[in-house]
């Protein structure tokens, strides 16, 4: 896919097992026609807010975000906190999915805004149907601004 289509979900993911995994869940569900894939924060908010690499990119936000807790460079609940406080952001759902099931990273994140928090299961089947169920419900069935 070329950058500068039109995305209708970012998933913003630093390990590529865990990426490939998801984007195959969200084939699986019809859900992967426009999918971007950034591998760290920094990436995600340049992607976002069109700078850098991204400056080029169509004025146009991510109708969802699938959005890694721990990454390099900038954690996941920094590119969230950045995400809610912009008015040009700040309605882009945005599903937290992480291995982290820690309380403290539940309640950050919807203190920040988060507006669904999804455990990472192990085993492949369940994680592909956990993926595909957020996608639907964000993608198709959830009504945005």
């Amino acid at each position: 896919m070329n950058q500068f289509e039109s995305v209708d979900i970012l998933l913003v993911e630093d390990n590529p097992n865990d990426a490939e995994l998801t984007m195959r869940a969200l084939r699986k569900g019809n859900l992967a026609n426009h999918v971007s894939w950034v591998k760290d924060g920094a990436e995600a908010l340049e992607f976002i807010f069109r700078n850098g690499a991204y400056a080029g990119r169509p004025d146009q936000n991510p109708r969802l975000i699938l959005l890694d807790l721990k990454l390099p460079k900038v954690d996941g609940i920094e590119v969230l906190k950045r995400l809610k406080a912009d008015d040009r952001t700040r309605a882009i759902p945005v599903v937290m999915v992480t291995s982290s099931a820690e309380g403290r990273d539940i309640v950050a994140s919807y203190k920040l805004g988060v507006n669904s928090y999804v455990v990472k299961p192990v085993e492949f089947e369940q994680f592909s149907e956990t993926v595909a169920k957020a996608g639907f419900y964000w993608m198709l069935v959830n009504k945005t601004p």
